[in-house]
């Protein structure tokens, strides 16, 4: 890559793509100063010859909205427009058993979730953007770039939705800039009166995860966390925070229909507790369209969703009561002849 420095401050990126030793695709990218920071503001994707092929822009409305436009060849036509970030819709909280979803964050003003998310007593939503630090936890994971968000949190989030009818969500946007920040959401998740975290993510490095597990340890909050799907055994290999070592986490896989743990999906005698059918599964993506999807992601909302469900029948159980009901309902898998998970598998967890 190459980076230029402009006046003022701006900056442009230039990036050539390669297939086979062949340059097929370029890419300018535009960054605009913003105080200290750059903030994105144009891609201009162009094919081996040089010629713009689409672009995108982030275009800044009335805070606090933000939308990615795509664009034709010409920088000018507008394709579609996507949104990155938008207020809070209005409406009430329900009562129900608080859900922390920790992920990408939420498309929240979809209508899907616009009465389920958890509120303050002036019906202010309790979610947080623990990414950027401000009050909007989007959805949108940008790691690969501000172009290119991954829309993950909404499609986890629709299942829960569907399956804990009653459960109120709180988004919260993961802090991949800083994982410290993991204990502020911990923190703000039992001041807020969280007492599910569902969780599906993860990473191979035990110090994003030191201030989270510390920041768990005295917390009547039961974390459900995926085991991940690198299609290996974590006990020798861990992934965090699935491998942590606490006694109010659950971690959960999927299988298929029959009990067979999914391909491509980690396992662990050691470290991972529960499997359950999480293959394709019926989502609502950030666009509100429907879609099919399939993965140890989409197994922590069904477990979350089935907590949950438990919770409200009886409010007064325990982070480790609670466990141990989710655990009474997992049996032998009828085909798994590995010993992959420690407790075994529920085959269906919408029943309780």
């Amino acid at each position: 890559m190459i980076r230029l420095a402009l006046p003022e401050g701006d900056e442009l990126q230039l990036e050539a793509r390669l297939v086979n030793g062949q340059t097929r695709q370029f890419r300018a990218s535009y960054f605009e100063a913003a105080g200290p920071k750059l903030q994105a503001h144009l891609l201009a994707i162009a094919d081996g010859n040089c010629v713009i092929q689409s672009g995108r822009v982030i275009r800044h409305g009335t805070s606090p909205w933000i939308f990615l436009d795509q664009l034709d060849g010409d920088l000018e036509t507008l394709r579609w427009s996507e949104t990155l970030q938008a207020p809070w819709p209005s409406g009430s909280d329900t009562g129900g058993v608080r859900v922390a979803l920790v992920d990408s964050g939420l498309a929240y003003d979809l209508p899907l979730f616009r009465e389920r998310l958890a509120r303050d007593l002036n019906g202010v939503p309790l979610g947080y953007d623990f990414w950027d630090l401000d009050p909007w936890p989007y959805d949108g994971d940008t790691s690969r770039g501000a172009f290119l968000p991954i829309r993950h949190g909404t499609a986890v989030a629709s299942i829960l939705a569907r399956e804990a009818p009653d459960a109120t969500l709180v988004p919260f946007r993961y802090p991949r800039p800083d994982m410290s920040r993991m204990a502020d959401i911990v923190q703000k998740a039992a001041e807020d009166g969280v007492r599910i975290l569902a969780m599906p993510l993860g990473s191979n490095n035990l110090d994003d995860w030191t201030a989270f597990s510390d920041s768990m340890k005295d917390k009547n909050i039961l974390a459900i966390v995926s085991a991940g799907n690198n299609g290996r055994n974590i006990d020798q290999k861990p992934v965090y925070p699935a491998a942590l070592p606490l006694e109010n986490i659950i971690t959960v896989t999927s299988a298929d229909n029959f009990g067979r743990l999914a391909s491509g999906s980690n396992w662990g005698r050691n470290t991972v507790e529960i499997m359950l059918p999480a293959e394709n599964l019926t989502v609502t993506d950030f666009r509100g369209a429907s879609g099919v999807t399939s993965g140890s992601s989409y197994a922590v909302p069904r477990l979350a969703a089935l907590a949950a469900r438990l919770l409200h029948k009886d409010p007064g159980l325990s982070a480790k009561d609670l466990k141990a009901q989710i655990l009474s309902f997992a049996t032998p898998s009828p085909f798994e002849a590995r010993d992959v998970v420690s407790a075994g598998w529920i085959p269906d967890p919408t029943l309780d």
